[in-house]
């Protein structure tokens, strides 16, 4: 008999273990913010990821991977205008700049994140989304190495509420507090990481 441990299945939607699926609790929000989520080809299948959840949640997202050979990446859509790069740092832009028609969101670790906005050209040009930093007591499903850090799902919950109010962002922000729990409960949450962020 093998000693290897028999991999969950998973659902084949949001790519939690089935146990955990969270597609029922998945809302449907509609902003009049475009996100394109630029998702790290070593990121599809990991269960921390949130890119795919957040896309399943916005009815104006668009998901697309960078990295595999299978998908080539049409950097055209980043020079739509009024497009903007969500980034941990960036210049400051003036109070009267329009706010962004559409905001792309580099989908993987802060390393991963780093290198795609270097080896995509067209994002060096882009003015950038700044988020304030993570309120203190949030809760992570991998520790962050940069200050700013946070899951993309929290990110996007985030913008949304800077570009669109509150109210349009709490179903986001309700889905990746109930990401976290439920994959906290079932022990599959590095729970050091979390006292750390209490």
């Amino acid at each position: 008999m093998s000693s290897r441990v028999a991999l969950r299945p998973r659902c084949d939607r949001c790519y939690l273990p089935s146990h955990l699926c969270l597609c029922a609790e998945i809302p449907r929000v509609q902003t009049r913010t475009r996100f394109l989520l630029v998702q790290h080809a070593l990121e599809i299948r990991k269960k921390s990821n949130t890119g795919r959840v957040a896309a399943l949640a916005l009815t104006n997202a668009t998901l697309l991977t960078h990295g595999s050979p299978a998908d080539v990446l049409d950097s055209s859509l980043f020079a739509e205008p009024g497009t903007w790069l969500l980034f941990p740092d960036g210049p400051e832009l003036p109070e009267d700049t329009p706010p962004p028609r559409q905001v792309v969101v580099l989908d993987g670790s802060w390393s991963q994140a780093r290198r795609m906005s270097q080896r995509l050209p067209t994002l060096r040009l882009l003015p950038r989304l700044v988020l304030p930093p993570p309120p203190p007591g949030m809760l992570h499903l991998r520790e962050p190495s940069h200050p700013a850090g946070m899951s993309t799902l929290d990110a996007i919950a985030r913008a949304v509420e800077l570009l669109e109010g509150p109210q349009t962002a709490a179903p986001l922000a309700r889905l990746a507090q109930l990401r976290v729990q439920r994959i906290a409960e079932c022990g599959s949450l590095n729970r050091e990481a979390m006292s750390q962020n209490r």
